[in-house]
């Protein structure tokens, strides 16, 4: 199983966003992402705002997983933030959401970009990990959470 370390670089990850709405949210971390491919802001923010119209990738809890596959993408990768305020992400329970991983794939991926997204989900939907993101001090200490350095009985 792929480590979720190995989908988000340390520097992919993002302590107090500010953001007043999904689009915002979506902008920033397109704006984030580019540093990791060859692809352009516009081209992942167009990606992801073209899949979430097919449907809210708000999960519920307060998390959102917005991904797409975008030309310029070489491997499956994401970046993660966690806001300073919560934003309505149109999430299946109406919860506003904090908590966003956006999850990026070569055009050509099928199977990997599925997987990520499971493990992804998977890891979000439990809610020790959701506790713990939100209440992490700082991107390091948000990286070692993502990065399963801390054990999952810490506090």
């Amino acid at each position: 199983m792929m480590a979720l370390s190995d989908l988000l670089p340390p520097d992919g990850v993002v302590t107090n966003l500010s953001a007043s709405s999904r689009k915002q949210v979506i902008q920033s971390l397109a704006e984030l992402a580019v540093r990791f491919c060859d692809a352009y802001t516009r081209d992942i923010v167009d990606a992801v705002l073209e899949r979430e119209r097919l449907g809210s990738t708000g999960v519920g809890d307060g998390v959102a997983i917005p991904h797409a596959r975008v030309e310029g993408v070489d491997r499956v990768f994401g970046v993660f933030a966690r806001l300073k305020t919560p934003v309505d992400f149109d999430a299946i329970d109406g919860r506003p959401t904090d908590l966003i991983v956006m999850l990026l794939a070569p055009e050509d991926s099928s199977a990997e970009h599925l997987k990520a997204l499971a493990r992804i989900s998977r890891l979000f939907r439990r809610e020790d990990m959701r506790e713990r993101l939100r209440g992490a001090a700082d991107s390091d200490a948000l990286n070692a959470i993502l990065g399963g350095e801390v054990a999952s009985d810490a506090a």
